[in-house]
């Protein structure tokens, strides 16, 4: 990398149902945490970045959504960059400030990522801002390519994305061998390690018989095996050299190594070495100088556990068709030989679209940090983010893949 950029601060506030909060009283919550783990002021941000999805369906705000939160919490006059790319939007928004800081234009920054997604009184308009995501203009390209994969087009108002994920499962199935079991051995573990993550949605630990017990919902996922509707928030104060020492932040800071965003190829159904994944993350360990050996500990885009399953190979932590046997004897979870998910994952920690992908990293910091409480992966170094969203052809539309290094000054 050209030059360095720092994580001095980072937070996310619980994620779950929160009926009473805002898009702004998240914002805040997660703002002034992150300040504050930096020992940073709002002075001090320069610019920032504000990650949403679904504010504009959900609430009618369609432009100027960080400027509107960010500004109760004296953050104006600065620069505020809107970022949307689907669930990819939070790490984008990073990846945007990382190019600000290289380029000189300042030396601290604020990435910020919200969602507010749960409305009681309005089930219909939350299912209505999840119709997109996919091409509008192809919907039966989309279908025909769900009815070719073994399944059938949604009939009960779900949004295409349970029957894609779906779809590419029952693919995966065919060509290397995977099993429900599969999905549910890493739903399991994701389940279970959430019951210590105070900020998790859910936090009932689980077992793999349990997972495939629980309420169908397309073949070959369970309820558990899903990521569910949530609300919350994340952000971090990312910095230059001269920024961490600046705020005096160099004792905790955490190092970006690599952060590479892609969008979908055209790749065939059944071409998994050009899987959107595994191009990401080619990109972003070239850019770190690491080997997928190197990595101690990994956050992955489990919005369904076949994904986790997806993710894993393309970061080349296992051979296609293996996963399912390396989760048996828990190579993936706490404690094994690359723990994958210890917040919980998508499935259990949950959702919040816009935030999804600074959590992730404020998961990654807390481990590197030594902070991370009963979940801790011991000795932890070089942490890896996979961070996709939306649905192109026959993968995701954008995926960001983010390394993190343990540093000290």
């Amino acid at each position: 990398m050209s030059s360095d950029v720092f994580l001095a601060g980072v937070s996310m506030t619980a994620f779950g149902k929160r009926p009473g909060d805002s898009v702004k009283s998240l914002a805040a919550e997660a703002v002034t945490a992150a300040l504050s783990d930096a020992g940073a002021s709002v002075a001090d941000i320069e610019a920032a970045w504000f990650s949403n999805t679904r504010q504009p369906m959900l609430e009618g705000q369609n432009t100027v959504r960080g400027q509107i939160a960010l500004r109760p919490l004296g953050l104006t006059g600065i620069p505020v960059v809107n970022v949307e790319n689907a669930c990819a939007s939070g790490s984008t928004a990073l990846l945007q400030a990382i190019h600000w800081l290289r380029a000189g234009a300042g030396d601290i920054a604020l990435v910020v990522g919200v969602e507010k997604m749960v409305f009681p009184d309005r089930p219909e308009q939350v299912a209505a801002a999840f119709a997109g995501g996919t091409d509008v203009h192809d919907r039966d390209g989309v279908r025909d390519y769900i009815r070719r994969m073994g399944g059938g087009p949604p009939t009960d108002g779900r949004s295409l994305f349970m029957d894609l994920y779906a779809a590419q499962a029952r693919a995966h199935m065919a060509r290397f061998g995977s099993t429900p079991l599969d999905l549910a051995l890493l739903a399991a573990k994701n389940h279970t390690a959430a019951a210590h993550n105070p900020r998790s949605q859910y936090r009932t630990p689980m077992t793999a018989s349990q997972v495939l017990a629980d309420k169908p919902i397309v073949f070959p996922f369970t309820r558990a095996m899903c990521a569910p509707v949530s609300d919350g928030a994340a952000a971090a104060v990312v910095c230059s050299t001269r920024g961490l020492k600046r705020l005096g932040a160099e004792a905790r800071a955490v190092r970006i190594r690599g952060c590479a965003l892609v969008s979908a190829g055209a790749r065939a159904p059944d071409d998994f070495a050009n899987h959107i994944g595994r191009r990401a993350a080619s990109a972003a360990y070239e850019q770190a100088g690491i080997a997928p050996a190197d990595i101690d500990v990994v956050e992955v885009h489990d919005a369904t556990s076949y994904a986790e399953l997806q993710q894993i190979e393309n970061l080349g932590l296992a051979e296609p068709g293996t996963v399912g046997a390396r989760a048996a004897t828990g190579d993936f979870a706490l404690g094994g030989k690359t723990p994958v998910n210890p917040s919980g994952g998508l499935v259990a920690k949950g959702h919040p679209v816009g935030a999804t992908g600074l959590a992730q990293l404020f998961e990654l910091t807390s481990q590197l940090r030594g902070e991370a409480g009963p979940r801790q992966v011991e000795g932890a170094r070089i942490a890896v983010a996979e961070n996709g969203g939306g649905f192109l052809g026959v993968e995701e539309a954008a995926t960001v893949v983010t390394v993190l290094e343990r540093w000290a000054a």
